[in-house]
C-alpha cells in the first residue's frame, strides 16, 4: 500500500528535495503551500498554515484525493532576522507564530488521521542554530528549539499507537537563501564545520526518507543533525 505524505512547503529548497526523495521511494506525496510550482508528482493544497480553518480545509483536500495521512514532514517557515535590541514583538510573534504555533497546527490534524490508522510518522524541520544558537536569530532560534520538545511530548502522548515523532535539524545548506550569502561569509562558515563544507538538500532530505520510513519505526523523540558535525550532537 502506497503512503500519503504530507511535505509543507514543497515548493522550494529543502521542502522541495523531500517531496522529489519521497515520490522516487513511491510514496504518494501532496503539500500544504502558499504559491510557487511543486515538483513532478506532487500535488498541493494552498493554505497558510498560520491559519487553523485554512490547514484543516488543506488537510481535508489532500486526503479527500489521496486518503489519510500517514507521513507528515513539517518543513514550512520562515525567517525574519535581526539583533535582538532591535527585533520588534511583531518580529518575534511572527515567526513563532508560523515556524512553530503553524507546525502544532499541522501536527495536531495530522494527528487525528494517525490515530485512526494506527500509524504515523512525524517529522519536524528544525535547524541546528535552535540547538547552537545564532545572534541575530533569538526568534528563528526559539521557533526550531521549541519543536524538540514538541516531538518529544507528542511521543509520550501517542507512541503506543505507531506514532513516531522526530526532529531534524539540518545545518548550513546549499540553498537559494544560502547561495545569496558574501563568499567571504560562505568561506568563514565553512571553516567552522568539520565537513568544510555545506550540505546539500539531497542529505536532509534522506534523512527525512529515513526517520519516515517502517525501518525507523522504533526512533521517537530523537533529533537527528544533518550539519557536517557542526552541532556536535547538542
Amino acid at each position: 500500500m502506497t503512503r500519503h505524505v504530507v511535505v509543507t512547503g514543497a515548493n522550494r529548497g529543502i521542502g522541495r528535495a523531500i517531496a522529489e526523495a519521497f515520490v522516487a521511494n513511491g510514496d504518494t506525496v501532496s503539500s500544504i503551500y502558499r504559491g510557487g510550482d511543486l515538483p513532478e508528482g506532487v500535488t498541493g493544497a494552498i493554505a497558510d498554515i498560520s491559519d487553523t480553518d485554512a490547514v484543516n480545509r488543506a488537510f481535508d483536500e489532500l486526503e479527500e484525493q489521496h486518503g489519510r495521512v500517514r507521513v507528515l514532514i513539517a518543513n514550512a517557515g520562515i525567517t525574519k532576522d535581526g539583533l535582538l535590541m532591535r527585533m520588534t514583538d511583531e518580529d518575534f510573534e511572527q515567526v513563532i507564530d508560523v515556524n512553530l504555533t503553524g507546525t502544532f497546527r499541522c501536527v495536531r490534524r495530522a494527528v487525528q488521521s494517525m490515530m485512526r490508522e494506527k500509524y504515523g510518522r512525524i517529522v519536524l524541520v528544525g535547524s541546528v542554530v535552535g540547538l547552537l544558537g545564532n545572534p541575530g536569530q533569538v526568534n528563528y532560534s526559539s521557533s526550531k528549539a521549541a519543536l524538540v520538545g514538541m516531538a518529544r511530548s507528542i511521543t509520550r502522548e501517542v507512541g503506543a499507537r505507531g506514532i513516531t515523532a522526530n526532529v531534524i535539524a539540518p545545518g548550513f545548506i546549499d540553498t537559494a537563501m544560502t547561495a545569496e550569502l558574501p563568499e567571504d561569509l560562505v568561506k568563514q562558515y565553512q571553516a567552522t564545520i568539520p565537513a568544510k563544507a555545506f550540505g546539500s538538500t539531497a542529505d536532509v532530505a534522506a534523512a527525512a526518507v529515513f526517520l519516515g520510513s517502517d525501518a525507523a519505526g522504533y526512533i521517537s523523540g530523537a533529533v537527528l543533525p544533518v550539519d557536517g558535525g557542526l552541532g556536535m550532537g547538542h
